[in-house]
């Protein structure tokens, strides 16, 4: 029994929008994830730091989920922002249990609780943000996503997953930062970073909080691991 976290894996079974054609790193992407998640048993539970599926919508990604529930570990799912088939969680949960697909579950202003640990997490913010309509709102609805995730932690060590990197060479959120310090979140693993991107990596500890990236690419498309 273990808990594993992994970002982006960008799985386009009906899409048709395959990372391949983004370089060597990407490729036979699907059957090497196929592969590192035939590793995990029905006791893991598995994080997905968003980005998960390119599908519009709930039908488009469809294969996609039937694809990763095959493998019988439970997974905690995040939005990313190519999530776009994201959708309520009760439309979700009755999409879910229209297809038998019983493994999944949103990580969405809430939390779920993994031994002594409390799994929290959201999109998060990033700069890409800023060149949009809106951009405060939707950084303080994001900020109020993660602080009631928290909250629902109730005392347990925290273990945080975002999309979006809360730092990294050259930027900074202060409004994430200053939530996790807040909550003294123990760790933070985010995804979103991909290619040269990667070498602006923030990895270590700041803050009490210890800082990972887990984009599929970077990890070799093998889930990390976080704790028994």
């Amino acid at each position: 029994m273990a808990l594993y976290a992994i970002g982006d894996l960008h799985l386009s079974l009906t899409a048709d929008k395959s990372m391949e054609v983004f370089g060597p790193a990407w490729e036979n992407y699907v059957e090497r994830i196929e592969a590192s998640l035939s590793r995990l048993t029905e006791e893991d539970v598995l994080v997905l730091a968003g980005d998960t599926s390119w599908g519009i919508d709930l039908a488009e990604a469809e294969a996609d989920f039937l694809f990763l529930d095959r493998f019988p570990c439970k997974k905690y799912l995040i939005k990313g922002n190519h999530d776009y088939w994201w959708t309520t969680a009760a439309k979700l949960h009755r999409f879910f249990e229209q297809h038998d697909i019983h493994t999944m579950a949103m990580l969405h202003n809430n939390c779920f609780f993994y031994g002594d640990y409390a799994i929290c997490g959201t999109r998060g913010w990033f700069w890409e943000e800023e060149q949009k309509p809106h951009n405060s709102k939707v950084l303080n609805r994001e900020v109020g996503r993660l602080e009631t995730s928290l909250k629902a932690a109730e005392g347990r060590p925290i273990l945080c997953f975002l999309h979006y990197p809360p730092l990294y060479q050259g930027y900074r959120c202060p409004e994430i930062l200053d939530v996790l310090k807040k909550y003294h979140v123990d760790l933070c693993c985010y995804g979103h970073l991909h290619g040269p991107a990667i070498r602006r990596r923030i990895e270590g500890t700041e803050d009490g909080t210890e800082f990972s990236l887990i984009s599929a690419d970077y990890l070799g498309f093998c889930p990390k691991k976080i704790c028994d």
